[in-house]
């Protein structure tokens, strides 16, 4: 049976136009491709949990938190037509006075445990892993949600810590997901992450290349940010979703892998 990811940073549901000067809302459009994407697990970063400010800006803002909203199945202008359910998890990384928001995963797989923690390396940027436990085909499957930070250092820091934490509570042959934005454009962790935990990066899998695809910014993806890598699946096949329609709901473009357990 086969297992697709996705890995998106949703950009909070609102896009910017014109130079930034104009926001809009995108999160009824996104959750339409995401259901589209027909994925079993959508690894979701900047996902708004409480926006007090963009529930009073836009009319059609929902009254539930984003990961709860995007993992109910959309309507169809023919009716109320069914898609693919997911159960919900969310990790609140970054607090303030008007709202949340942090990491996400939506699955379709029963969730067995979750647990969230704050990889902040500074004050300045709030940052977190969310690490759940799926069961697929009978097995545990090891999930984390990552979102590193800006500043090349603290991604260091980061990986060094995710690394261990890993190692800490995943048995060395249990299937193994890591995905999300890394921030690292210069490709400095893959070798922690895959040298030290045995994962390999899709692309690097299934192009037979060492260099991740490139995700940011969305209109022309130039810097290879958002990733998925994988321990004890093979690679059926890797992309990266680009074009217009996934460039005006948000500035990074979604990963999606086709996985087979070993």
């Amino acid at each position: 049976m086969n297992l697709r990811v996705a890995s998106y940073n949703i950009h909070k549901g609102v896009w910017r136009e014109l130079f930034g000067l104009r926001q809009i809302s995108r999160i009824h459009e996104l959750r339409d491709r995401l259901h589209d994407l027909h994925a079993d697990l959508i690894f979701l970063q900047e996902v708004q949990g409480r926006n007090d400010r963009h529930a009073k800006r836009f009319e059609q803002w929902p009254a539930q938190a984003q990961d709860e909203f995007l993992a109910q199945a959309p309507t169809t202008y023919a009716g109320h037509i069914p898609g693919p359910a997911y159960q919900a998890v969310y990790g609140r990384n970054a607090n303030y006075l008007h709202g949340h928001h942090g990491n996400a995963l939506l699955s379709r797989h029963e969730v067995l445990s979750k647990e969230n923690r704050d990889f902040s390396d500074h004050a300045l940027e709030k940052r977190g892993v969310l690490h759940c436990v799926i069961a697929f085909e009978g097995v545990a499957v090891h999930c984390f949600v990552v979102h590193f930070g800006l500043l090349a250092k603290s991604r260091q820091r980061q990986a060094q810590a995710l690394v261990q934490w890993i190692a800490e509570v995943t048995p060395p042959e249990a299937p193994l997901l890591i995905a999300g934005d890394f921030n690292d454009w210069r490709n400095h962790l893959s070798a922690i992450i895959t040298s030290t935990l045995g994962a390999e990066e899709v692309f690097a899998q299934s192009r037979n290349s060492p260099r991740p695809a490139r995700t940011f910014p969305a209109l022309v993806p130039w810097l290879a940010m958002d990733r998925i890598y994988q321990r004890g699946f093979k690679v059926e096949q890797a992309k990266v979703l680009r074009g217009p329609l996934w460039a005006r709901l948000s500035d990074h473009s979604p990963v999606v892998a086709d996985l087979i357990l070993a």
